[in-house]
């Protein structure tokens, strides 16, 4: 008689889940969301989506911005430089205009000051918000645009912005920068670039 033991009958940890690339935002559910904040007067989390959207950070790095960080004295900077959590080499990133002004109208409101994180947590024995509330906020704006979260997760926010670049340009060099990626095939990776993508790259190509 065959004895299974319990760790043969574990089921894998993926089954019945998504996994993969998490889906990049198109324009019109960036406007989707970002409209939906705005007139619900969420402060805090304008602030957040727009500099998700713009820095392309990993959340590990976007939850431990401090307004130092991206300001020099009392103006937020148009561009602004950290260095990575996970690979410790530096990235630069944009902060535009309309992203600008939704943090100024949060540290305002919050009374953020220049040594502060920029999000801080509402729970007392973290200084803020953990990746883990951030993956249960962007979740939130996925939900209420009608889209299947688990489609979506933090990544998005991360790669919206670059894909939409790349979609323009097509240029893999800048995106590779903007990421803060060290070998530019993780930036191809990345992006999930398709054999016609490929193709149409060789095309425009004549040799």
């Amino acid at each position: 008689m065959e004895i299974y033991t319990k760790a043969q009958h574990r089921e894998p940890w993926n089954k019945d889940k998504l996994v993969g690339q998490k889906a990049p935002l198109k324009l019109k559910e960036i406007w989707s969301i970002r409209i939906r904040l705005e007139l619900s007067h969420r402060i805090r989390e304008l602030a957040l989506f727009n500099l998700a959207i713009d820095s392309k950070l990993r959340a590990c790095d976007l939850v431990k911005l401090r307004l130092r960080d991206i300001s020099h004295g009392n103006q937020i900077t148009s561009r602004a430089i950290i260095l990575q959590q996970k690979t410790g080499k530096p990235v630069h990133f944009e902060i535009m205009e309309s992203t600008r002004k939704s943090i100024c109208e949060w540290i305002q409101f919050a009374g953020i000051k220049s040594d502060d994180y920029l999000f801080p947590s509402r729970v007392h024995d973290c200084p803020h918000i953990s990746t883990r509330q951030y993956a249960r906020i962007v979740n939130g704006w996925i939900d209420e645009i009608g889209l299947d979260t688990a489609n979506y997760g933090t990544h998005t926010m991360r790669r919206t912005k670059a894909t939409l670049i790349y979609k323009r340009t097509k240029n893999l060099r800048a995106i590779q920068l903007l990421l803060g990626h060290t070998k530019l095939d993780s930036t191809v990776r990345y992006l999930g670039i398709e054999v016609d993508d490929a193709l149409d790259l060789a095309e425009q190509t004549e040799v």
